[in-house]
């Protein structure tokens, strides 16, 4: 009886193959052996890349802990792993180790409009034409990011309110500020100012993220449409 053909991983179905099953359900849909195969791509005249990482995972008990103790030449041992790949496999186990002892970056939060002026003033305070920035903020109020969303003369800046959101839909924010500098010094919110204000919390309530407060600062204090009830 004839042995039947090792399947190519090209023949596997779309949803099977590691690469593309990452890229549609997430890293945590797929096995350790998955992973593996990704990092090393090819197997080898007999096995697959899948069978062939499924068999290194079996020989340390599907342990990672494990798979990062063996050798280089521990590794070479399964046929279809050479050098390089067993340097590559050895190099994803210590970032995961690495990884795992890092310290999580401490988080700023924002919950009062003297905040916001305090995240914004240093990166703005000398600017000699007017900008404005989004500061874009998770359930618990931590930072997740900020951007300059337009820049223009000492009486205006151009925003788009599409950007805005965009971007804060790529940074998963559920809420969000505004902050732009005044170099005229004036602190008095201009028409176009309130304008803003209501076309972006208008643009964010709509898609169900809240707008904390735009801030307009000069060198002499701040003005704050969320401490004036205008939020």
């Amino acid at each position: 009886m004839n042995k039947p053909d090792k399947l190519n991983l090209r023949q596997w179905a779309l949803e099977d193959r590691p690469r593309e099953k990452m890229k549609q359900k997430g890293a945590t849909a797929l096995t350790n052996a998955e992973l593996l195969a990704i990092l090393i791509h090819t197997g080898n005249t007999e096995d697959s890349v899948v069978a062939l990482t499924q068999k290194v995972m079996a020989s340390c008990r599907n342990s990672l802990s494990e798979l990062g103790k063996l050798s280089v030449g521990e590794l070479c041992s399964f046929k279809g792993i050479g050098e390089a790949k067993a340097i590559t496999i050895l190099a994803a186990c210590e970032l995961g180790r690495r990884r795992k002892e890092e310290q999580p970056p401490v988080k700023t939060r924002v919950r009062t409009s003297r905040d916001i002026y305090d995240w914004f003033y240093p990166m703005m305070a000398d600017m000699q034409v007017e900008e404005c920035h989004a500061l874009f903020l998770n359930q618990a109020a931590h930072v997740l990011g900020s951007m300059r969303v337009s820049q223009g003369g000492l009486a205006s800046a151009s925003v788009d309110v599409r950007l805005i959101l965009r971007e804060a839909f790529m940074h998963r924010a559920t809420a969000m500020a505004l902050c732009h500098n005044h170099p005229s010094g004036n602190l008095v919110p201009s028409r176009q100012d309130d304008e803003l204000t209501r076309s972006i919390h208008q643009a964010c309530r709509t898609v169900d993220i809240q707008l904390l407060d735009h801030v307009i600062f000069t060198d002499w204090g701040y003005y704050s449409y969320a401490d004036k009830g205008r939020l």
